[in-house]
């Protein structure tokens, strides 16, 4: 838990320009205030004595950060939420390691079936402001989703997706 904590922190202070040292990181940023706490509810989440603090510390970290994350999601090292306001993370995502997300992004799902329902974001992936990534879809290795896009499907990896279906375009990146 405490390596990805502190590969969170660095992630920090490569992404975010603004960041001019780990003290003032670890105080005012609230994507990793939210991350941090996240780290420690998704281990209690693993026993079933515990999912309820589980549950009551995420909504804690919601209601400081502006930033739900479900316990039972399961996120890598290295992730970096910059102006978390607003961002939204379910109970079965994925984020791999050194995913960018930005404010008033969703990894949601699309009904109430049971098991896998929220997206998987794979290693290297940026996320950008609004973006909504709904249902079971797989995001590929560094993907970048352009801000207020609506994406239902999968993405191959090294692509960018802009825009709303049906008028969405995804423009691959690959050699």
């Amino acid at each position: 838990m405490f390596r990805e904590i502190n590969a969170d922190l660095e992630a920090v202070l490569e992404r975010d320009p603004a960041a001019r040292n780990k003290i003032e990181a670890v105080l005012v940023y609230p994507g990793f205030h939210a991350l941090t706490v996240h780290r420690f509810s998704h281990w209690l989440w693993k026993y079933e004595k515990t999912k309820l603090v589980a549950r009551i510390l995420s909504m804690i970290a919601r209601f400081l950060t502006g930033i739900e994350i479900h316990p039972g999601a399961t996120i890598g090292k290295g992730v970096f939420i910059d102006h978390g306001m607003g961002v939204v993370i379910g109970e079965t995502a994925i984020v791999e390691d050194n995913v960018t997300m930005f404010h008033g992004s969703t990894l949601g799902g699309t009904g109430k079936h049971k098991g896998k329902r929220h997206p998987t974001v794979k290693k290297g992936s940026m996320i950008g402001a609004g973006a909504a990534l709904l249902g079971p879809i797989v995001i590929g290795e560094n993907v970048k989703i352009g801000a207020k896009a609506v994406v239902l499907k999968d993405i191959p990896a090294n692509s960018t997706v802009v825009g709303i279906p049906p008028a969405q375009r995804i423009i691959s990146n690959a050699s």
